[in-house]
């Protein structure tokens, strides 16, 4: 029975995704077409209003409305140039240096802005000219923008991981902010390898001159301001001195003076950058709500101690079962958004996992990793597409570049998946795990 409504679950929710139906519609559709195997129509209608109104009412949600108002200030605040230009008197001199740049200044760009799409848009565009300059393939910057934008989703603060505390029944924010950090420099750091290697075969050198301290100091003075924002955030709630939905409001303030300072925030801009900001927060919550039906429906028909049963009925080898849980993750990360995938794999593989003692620490930044490489993979890919649409150039340039990447990312993920010290050394360091 189980069974059977898991699929009913996946094959409506297919149905509907190809028809055009929104993601948040479709979920709550085919949990009430599933439920009403078991339960009348009037009771599961009230129970399923109740569930959302449940799932939106969290105090800890109001964090994410809040880090994407701070986000979207980031954006428009006139950081990413500051942030390119820090990263290239550090990395400058490495071979392919404006790769490079790209693939550190993505890395934290996207962790302050919170968006990989935005990264890659900002950081893109900043190296683009250069890069033009230079002579370097349209495709391979691209491919090395795309690539390495998603790094920041990791790397606190993470509205992913924030979704994913909620998912998996109030797991620390804080131990979670700690564990995205070594993940997060992993996925650059793989970036990093493949666009020096392919630099080199390219013959493309890094900036001519020695190595300037008085560069740095230049570039750190005026970057300081903008990565302060993690600093003042991540460390606030690290040491106790406010939650994390208080550090989210500490962070539109920042964002908002630091804008203001910068000259790149007006009244007209501010209340642009709140409407957009509202609807997405909009969106957020209410899909995080109505996956709440979803998360009832399956404990009410227990599908996820079935699903355990069957994954366990295969192999009880932990590694074999981290390695399907990853192809079955990569599969449906190419076909939706990381916070409905978090929302919905969640539930059914946490269980799983603890029964043969994976810390909900490590399992979610596993998990989140493995889910933004769909931001990179298509059909939906929306950060490659916005990667190739800022170099200008095509899908079936970028692809052959993008393999490589592939690999070196998925590296990184088996890292992540299978040496538990990655993800829990510094929670366990902060004394947060």
């Amino acid at each position: 029975m189980a069974m059977q409504s898991l699929g009913m679950i996946i094959l409506i929710l297919a149905v509907l995704l190809v028809v055009g139906v929104p993601i948040s519609y479709s979920i709550g559709i085919a949990s009430l077409f599933t439920i009403l195997q078991t339960v009348p129509l009037d009771i599961s209608v009230v129970t399923g209003a109740q569930r959302i109104f449940v799932g939106m009412s969290k105090f800890s949600l109001t964090a994410i409305p809040f880090f994407i108002l701070a986000g979207n200030l980031m954006n428009q605040g006139g950081i990413a140039k500051r942030l390119v230009n820090f990263v290239m008197a550090i990395l400058g001199k490495l071979p392919g240096a404006l790769l490079v740049t790209n693939v550190g200044a993505n890395a934290l760009f996207g962790a302050i802005s919170g968006s990989a799409s935005a990264a890659a848009a900002a950081v893109g565009s900043m190296v683009l000219e250069g890069e033009q300059e230079q002579g370097y393939d349209e495709a391979l910057c691209a491919a090395t923008n795309g690539a390495s934008a998603p790094s920041g989703l990791l790397i606190p603060p993470s509205n992913a991981l924030i979704t994913y505390s909620l998912a998996a029944g109030g797991t620390s924010v804080a131990a979670l902010f700690m564990a995205g950090y070594l993940p997060g420099v992993i996925w650059a750091v793989c970036c990093m390898v493949v666009a020096i290697i392919i630099a080199r075969k390219k013959g493309y050198k890094g900036t001519p001159g020695k190595f300037s301290w008085a560069e740095l100091g230049k570039a750190t003075l005026q970057a300081i301001p903008s990565l302060s924002l993690i600093i003042v955030v991540i460390g606030g709630i690290i040491a106790g001195v406010f939650s994390a939905t208080e550090g989210s409001a500490i962070a539109v303030v920042y964002a908002l003076i630091l804008g203001i300072c910068y000259r790149n925030i007006t009244w007209k801009s501010f209340w642009n950058i709140v409407v957009d900001s509202a609807k997405m927060s909009g969106m957020v919550v209410f899909l995080i709500g109505v996956s709440n039906i979803l998360g009832w429906v399956m404990a009410f028909l227990q599908i996820p101690q079935a699903v355990s049963a069957a994954l366990l009925g295969i192999t009880d080898n932990p590694i074999i079962i981290l390695l399907i849980m990853n192809v079955i993750l990569l599969v449906a990360g190419t076909f939706m958004d990381v916070t409905p995938a978090i929302l919905i794999f969640t539930p059914l593989f946490l269980p799983i996992v603890q029964t043969f003692g994976m810390d909900p620490i490590h399992f979610g930044l596993v998990l989140v990793y493995n889910l933004c490489i769909g931001n990179i993979t298509p059909p939906v890919g929306n950060t490659l597409f916005v990667a190739i649409k800022v170099g200008r150039t095509t899908l079936a340039k970028t692809m052959p570049y993008m393999l490589a990447y592939y690999v070196a990312i998925l590296v990184g993920l088996m890292l992540v998946t299978y040496i538990p010290a990655i993800s829990m050394f510094l929670p366990q360091m902060a004394g947060l795990a």
